[in-house]
C-alpha cells in the first residue's frame, strides 16, 4: 500500500517499500504451502534477514520521507518489526540450546499420524498413569511421580502438541485424548489395570477414559478437577472439518507469540515451587509454538471435553479419591466435587487446607496430599479393601 498508494497519490514514491512487501508475501506463502517442513530452517534464518531488512528500510525512509508525521506513522512499525527479529532470534537460540539441555526421557510411542512421549519409573501393580492439566506436560508430576514410584509403577505421559511429544492433525477433545492414551498405553505394553490420576483439566480426561475403558481402570483420583458439564452433548466432538479450521486458525495465530520469545518470557515467572530440573522442563517446553497451539486448542474443545466427561455417571465400587483445594473453593465448587465422589459407592472427598489448584502439584508439601492419595488407592486396589476415610 505504501509503494503502490505514494507513487499515485504523492509527489514522494515510496518504492522501497516493495521489498518488505515482497519479503512478507514470500515468507507467508512459504508458511502456507511448506509449513510442516520449514520450522528448523526457516526459524533460523528469518530473524536476522527481518533485522537486516529493517535497517535497510530505516535507511531508505531518512533518504526518501520528506515528512516527519509519515516517518511518526513508519518508525513504530519498524520498531514492532525489529523487536521480532531480536525475540525470534532469541527464540531459536534458546530453543537450540534446550533441545540439547533437556533430552527427552522415557520413549516416543507412534499411536498413529503422531507420536506421544511416555516415561515410566518404578516397578509393582498396578500402575499409576498421571494426567497433567490444561496447558502442562508429564513434568508437572516432579514431587508426585518419584513418591509414587516408590511404591508401585507409575507412567507420565504428554498429550499431542505438549512436552515432547509430536502435535496432531486432528482436534484432541476429551474422546480423543482418552483414545490416545488407550493406544499408547497398550502399544507401550504397559500392564493393566490402571489408576489413573488427573489434575486440572486432566480430570475431564480421566473421567473419558474411564468411560470408554471401565475395564483398564482400577481406581481413580481427581486432583481439584475441572467440573463435567452434563448439559453438554456427550457425544459432541469438534469433527466438523470447518469448526475445527476455525479452532487450528486461532490456535495458529496465538502460538505465533511464541515464535517472537514471549511464551518464554512469561515462563520465567511460572513453575517456581517444582524440582529445578522439572521446573526448567517445564519453562523450555511451554515456550514453544507446538505447546502453545496445543493449550489454545484444548480450551477451544472444552465443552465437548466437559459433555464426554459428563458420560460417566457410575464408578461401581471402584476407589475413587476426590481432592479439592481449600484456598481459593466456593461452596458450590466443593458441592460438585462432593457430586464427583458420588460417582462410587467407595470414595472419599478430601478438601485440602490452604492448597491453592495449582499448588497440589507443584508445591512440594502439598503435592504430598495428592500422592498420599494415589497411594491409597492403588493400596484399595491392590488389597481389595474399601478406601479408608
Amino acid at each position: 500500500m505504501l509503494a503502490v498508494l505514494s507513487t499515485r497519490l504523492t509527489d514522494q514514491p515510496q518504492r522501497w517499500a516493495l521489498a518488505p512487501a515482497a519479503f512478507m508475501a514470500f515468507g507467508g506463502l512459504l508458511l502456507v504451502g511448506f509449513a510442516s517442513s520449514l520450522p528448523q530452517v526457516f526459524d533460523g534464518a528469518w530473524p536476522p534477514a527481518l533485522l537486516a531488512l529493517v535497517i535497510w528500510m530505516i535507511i531508505r525512509s531518512r533518504r526518501q520521507l520528506r515528512s516527519r508525521s509519515a516517518r511518526c506513522l513508519i518508525y513504530p512499525v519498524f520498531a514492532v518489526l525489529a523487536l521480532s527479529s531480536v525475540g525470534g532470534g532469541y527464540e531459536t537460540v534458546s530453543g537450540a540450546a534446550d533441545a540439547q539441555d533437556y533430552p527427552m526421557p522415557g520413549e516416543l510411542v507412534d499411536v498413529g499420524g503422531h507420536s506421544l512421549h511416555l516415561n515410566c519409573t518404578g516397578s509393582g501393580s498396578p500402575t499409576v498413569v498421571l494426567e497433567a492439566g490444561g496447558g502442562e506436560m508429564s513434568s508437572s508430576f516432579g514431587w508426585i511421580a518419584p513418591d509414587v514410584s516408590r511404591a508401585t509403577r507409575v507412567c507420565v505421559y504428554d498429550r499431542a502438541g505438549h512436552g515432547w511429544s509430536e502435535p496432531a492433525d486432528t482436534p484432541q477433545d476429551g474422546a480423543q485424548v482418552a483414545t490416545d492414551l488407550h493406544i499408547l498405553l497398550d502399544r507401550a505394553q504397559v500392564p493393566r489395570p490402571y489408576v489413573i490420576a488427573g489434575h486440572s483439566f486432566g480430570g475431564l480426561y480421566v473421567l473419558a477414559f474411564a468411560d470408554r475403558y471401565p475395564d483398564d481402570v482400577a481406581g481413580m483420583v481427581l486432583v481439584d478437577s475441572t467440573l463435567p458439564k452434563s448439559a453438554a452433548d456427550p457425544t459432541a466432538t469438534p469433527d466438523d472439518e470447518a469448526s475445527y479450521d476455525g479452532v487450528a486458525r486461532v490456535s495458529a495465530l496465538v502460538a505465533t507469540t511464541a515464535r517472537l520469545g514471549l511464551g518464554r518470557l512469561i515462563g520465567l515467572a511460572d513453575f517456581g515451587s517444582l524440582p529445578p530440573r522439572s521446573r526448567d522442563e517445564l519453562r523450555a517446553t511451554t515456550a514453544t509454538d507446538d505447546h502453545v497451539r496445543a493449550t489454545v486448542e484444548e480450551y477451544l474443545t472444552a465443552t465437548a471435553s466437559m459433555g464426554q466427561a459428563a458420560a460417566l455417571d457410575d464408578f461401581g465400587d471402584k476407589p475413587l479419591v476426590v481432592l479439592t483445594a481449600g484456598s481459593g473453593s466456593d461452596a458450590y465448587w466443593i458441592a460438585a466435587h462432593d457430586d464427583l465422589a458420588g460417582l462410587s459407592s467407595n470414595s472419599d472427598h478430601r478438601t485440602i487446607d490452604g492448597a491453592t489448584h495449582s499448588m497440589l502439584i507443584h508445591d512440594e508439601d502439598d503435592a504430598r496430599a495428592t500422592t498420599r492419595a494415589i497411594l491409597d488407592v492403588v493400596s484399595s486396589v491392590r488389597d481389595a479393601v474399601p478406601l479408608t476415610q
